[in-house]
Order: C-alpha cells, then sequence, then structure tokens
C-alpha cells in the first residue's frame, strides 16, 4: 500500500500532511534498504553503496525510535 497512499480513494489515504509525510518516509526506507530487488538481485542502497547490507524492518524501527 506504500505507492498507493497518494492515490486520494484508497484505505491507505492520509488526511494530515505528518502522517502523509511519516507513512512515505517509512516505505522509502523499506523500499531502500529492506527490499531485495529482481534485477539487483540486493537492496539498492547496498547497490548505490549507502549500506554495506540488506536491513530488517527491525533495524528501521529501531532508528526511528532512537
Amino acid at each position: 500500500m506504500g505507492p498507493r497512499r497518494l492515490a486520494r480513494f484508497t484505505n491507505a489515504f492520509s488526511k494530515k500532511r505528518e502522517i502523509h509525510w511519516a507513512a512515505v518516509a517509512c516505505w522509502f526506507a523499506f523500499y531502500d534498504f529492506c527490499g531485495v530487488h529482481k534485477s539487483l538481485r540486493i537492496a539498492s542502497a547496498v547497490a548505490a553503496v549507502i549500506a554495506d547490507h540488506t536491513w530488517c524492518v527491525r533495524r528501521i524501527l529501531q532508528g526511528i525510535e532512537g
């Protein structure tokens, strides 16, 4: 439902700007650091040498909490 948040008539539509920003930021973090892409066979952050390994969702949530 990540990219669907931008469409108005979905169950993931955000009414508040802050909630929308947070949800989109979480989606991009997951997409770049956790998602293994079929063509690359690694996460895009690893391919761009931003990270040294593919992260799990727990790692992203620990970074958010502090």
